[in-house]
């Protein structure tokens, strides 16, 4: 799963831990993923730290204020994989032409070893089309939710997107329902 406008409100860059504020249903959906036993795995380009406009610390702090949100919802993530990169900005290493900022799949396939994942068996989740972009270049499915970006990305950008997503969601909660149907075909 995508972060920003995906488990969490799009906000710009999330400088602040004050900033970060799940979205509605989110916690249910990660609780179902867990109460499945599917992993729950967030999946994030953050090249706000390239660009300068937050550090690793903070990076750290909002990931952390996240999950403890998630935690006194009784729901957990059981990975979070981030790319800190942009190709164009920053200074090294933050400056970088890497394989995690999605939608290269570096930060998947590392999920997958480290996870013990099946990406044939697995859904990424976003509302950006690079979010798909990950998915099918990873091997997985690509579900694209109308939250933070998505509704724009869907109302006004479709006509022109290089692949199409495997399923669009309202939002996260739905988007794991038709995953956890999908995994039990």
């Amino acid at each position: 799963m995508d972060r920003d406008g995906c488990l969490t409100e799009e906000v710009g860059y999330v400088n602040h831990v004050s900033r970060i504020r799940l979205l509605p249903r989110t916690a249910e959906a990660v609780r179902r993923l867990n109460r499945a036993g599917v992993p729950a795995v967030m999946v994030t380009n953050q090249a706000g730290i390239a660009k300068g406009y937050f550090s690793e610390d903070v990076l750290h702090a909002v990931n952390a204020e996240m999950v403890r949100q998630l935690g006194d919802q009784d729901a957990r993530l059981d990975g979070l994989y981030v790319c800190t990169h942009h190709p164009e900005e920053g200074e090294p290493p933050y400056r970088a032409d890497c394989d995690c900022r999605k939608p290269r799949p570096g930060l998947l396939l590392r999920a997958a070893s480290d996870l013990g994942l099946d990406l044939g068996a697995s859904v990424m989740v976003g509302d950006k089309i690079s979010d798909i972009g990950v998915a099918h270049a990873g091997g997985a499915a690509g579900v694209l939710v109308l939250t933070g970006y998505g509704r724009g990305e869907w109302e006004h950008r479709r006509h022109q997107w290089p692949l199409k997503p495997d399923h669009i969601a309202d939002d996260l909660l739905d988007a794991v329902e038709w995953a956890l149907a999908r995994q039990g075909r």
